[in-house]
């Protein structure tokens, strides 16, 4: 782990950041206000915003209730999505 302060992460960024890309665990020390750890963001963490599975959650709700569209064939899918 490796803290530093708010300065120094100005001053150093790119080597900062490159350590947490690295798996390094980095605390962002500010003074008398909270501190931060700086971590990278992985594909799914960007992917699945909590707007996101709100979205998801509500689906799966749909579908066990059997609010669903049951689609067989090519021309159905067209259909549906309007092409």
């Amino acid at each position: 782990m490796i803290e530093v302060t708010s300065k120094e992460f100005r001053e150093k960024q790119a080597g900062i950041l490159e350590l947490a890309d690295r798996g390094e665990r980095v605390i962002i020390k500010r003074r008398r206000k909270p501190a931060y750890t700086l971590v990278p963001v992985d594909d799914d963490a960007a992917y699945f915003t909590p707007k996101m599975l709100e979205k998801i959650d509500r689906s799966l709700k749909q579908a066990e209730a059997g609010d669903v569209k049951r689609i067989s064939s090519i021309e159905e899918i067209d259909r549906f999505l309007g092409l």
